[in-house]
């Protein structure tokens, strides 16, 4: 088969005044050479493809990404559609006379010294290809040689979502060397004809439906070549998706501060249905979105509205229960009010000696206490009467009695009165006493009528979530803008 193309390839040298001489590497690829460019290609006799082009070679890299086919948050993958440009000097090599360029065949890249690229971050790379492999090489008259390759390339980047979704990830794609040292072959970025879109505008970021992302060449001393990704997230959709509904949410809780508490189903049903939805939102972003060591931005957010829903629906309980406490109390103050004015407006007691043993004792009963009258006076029996009357009362309803002295509703208790005299005088039970008024007035403020702990929610509830939100974007924007690259 070969022999059928040796005249005709000669013919065509001589025509070109290139000079044509077979040799045993080329067997393979000459169809390929008279297809591309119509000329054949003799290497040099002394020419190694194993020695690089001599010391301290100098690779150049250049890069136009294409296109950004997808960001995979949870394998931390990112896949671009790229056109990488590869190009050294190589002064063993030159180019026919009167040609600025030649293009040789991609098969021929084996036969001449090739830099061993390796990139760090690569995890898959596939040259594209329509009808034929979209990969070029290319011999300028400089003696520069170039390599162009189209191709999807998936890279491993390192990403964390603490600050999600205000986190900006920096991935970097290194260029170098694996076999060479620096001294030996390095590597360094030369800026290439840039690719343009269909409007005819160079890209220089994509947008995409998460993500905004922008390429940057570092081009500091590093020992390879650097191409910086930075992928900055759309907050919009969180802000429409998350942040305005579950704030949303907490707004209406306050609603239930505003509600007769009597209406037990009506309050019930918006705390817990707007608690509900808040837990199902926090479940649903913490499936959909990426893994992380630490909580997510995000879940900080959702937890702390479901804390101030949970806590509007605590205090709803706080008022049951003082309700369902005052009126009990209500009914036992009314009966030791009753018991206390009936030992206070005793009339003294007035006895004759001679007549004690004689003399029935008559009387008629005032506000559910017997009170005897008396016509005989008798201090013996006025402190036995006494004694008796205020024993009357229930330990219990002592305390309370006790207590009422500096609770929610003070009353006037004589000094001469013998209630007095039964109140303990130690320090530790006037302690016990202070705390069980402070007790009692608390609960009779929850469970007041007029709603008087409602009223206090209400102005508490929107001023501490306030300060939490400006706490919060406060500490969560500047982390952002400190995780930024300078």
């Amino acid at each position: 088969m070969w022999t059928l193309f040796m005249p005709l390839l000669a013919l065509l040298a001589q025509g070109d005044g290139v000079s044509f001489t077979p040799n045993k590497e080329l067997l393979e690829c000459a169809s390929q050479i008279l297809y591309i460019d119509q000329h054949a290609y003799q290497l040099p006799t002394n020419y190694s493809r194993n020695i690089p082009p001599g010391k301290n070679t100098t690779v150049y890299i250049g890069v136009n990404v294409n296109r950004v086919s997808g960001v995979d948050e949870n394998r931390e993958e990112i896949t671009l559609d790229v056109f990488l440009q590869v190009s050294w000097e190589e002064m063993r090599l030159k180019v026919p006379p009167g040609r600025s360029y030649i293009d040789l065949p991609w098969e021929f890249r084996q036969l001449i010294w090739t830099p061993d690229l390796y990139i760090w971050q690569l995890q898959t790379m596939r040259i594209l290809s329509v009808l034929q492999e979209m990969a070029s090489l290319r011999l300028y008259a400089n003696r520069t040689v170039s390599v162009s390759i189209g191709a999807t390339i998936t890279i491993k980047c390192e990403m964390d979502f603490v600050l999600y979704p205000l986190d900006v990830q920096n991935c970097a794609i290194d260029f170098s060397s694996y076999k060479y040292t620096r001294e030996d072959v390095r590597f360094e970025w030369r800026e290439v004809a840039p690719w343009f879109g269909l409007a005819g505008e160079q890209r220089r970021e994509f947008r995409l439906p998460k993500y905004v992302v922008t390429f940057v060449t570092d081009k500091s001393e590093h020992s390879a070549a650097r191409l910086q990704i930075k992928l900055s997230r759309e907050l919009r959709g969180y802000l429409l998706e998350s942040y305005l509904p579950s704030s949303l949410f907490v707004i209406i809780s306050w609603g239930s501060f505003c509600v007769i508490p009597e209406i037990v189903p009506g309050r019930m049903v918006l705390l817990v249905t707007t608690l509900l939805s808040l837990v199902t939102m926090f479940d649903t972003v913490s499936t959909n979105s990426p893994d992380a060591l630490e909580l997510k931005c995000i879940e900080v957010w959702l937890i702390s509205c479901t804390i101030f829903v949970f806590l509007a629906l605590l205090e709803y309980f706080v008022v049951l229960f003082g309700i369902r406490y005052d009126k009990s109390w209500s009914r036992r103050r009314q009966d030791l009010r009753r018991a206390a004015s009936a030992a206070q407006l005793a009339p003294p007691i007035h006895i004759n000696h001679s007549q004690r043993l004689s003399t029935p004792v008559s009387g008629t009963p005032q506000g559910g206490v017997f009170s005897p009258q008396l016509s005989v006076e008798d201090e013996g029996l006025k402190q036995q009467f006494s004694h008796q009357t205020i024993q009357r009362l229930s330990s219990k309803e002592r305390r309370l009695r006790r207590d009422n002295k500096v609770g929610c509703e003070t009353r006037t208790v004589s000094k001469d009165s013998p209630i007095l005299d039964t109140m303990p005088g130690d320090s530790s039970g006037s302690f016990l006493v202070r705390f069980a008024a402070m007790a009692d007035r608390g609960v009779m403020f929850c469970g007041a009528q007029h709603g008087a702990l409602d009223k206090f929610a209400l102005m508490v509830f929107p001023i501490c979530f306030t300060l939490f939100t400006i706490i919060y974007w406060t500490t969560y924007l500047s982390e952002a803008h400190r995780a930024m690259p300078d």
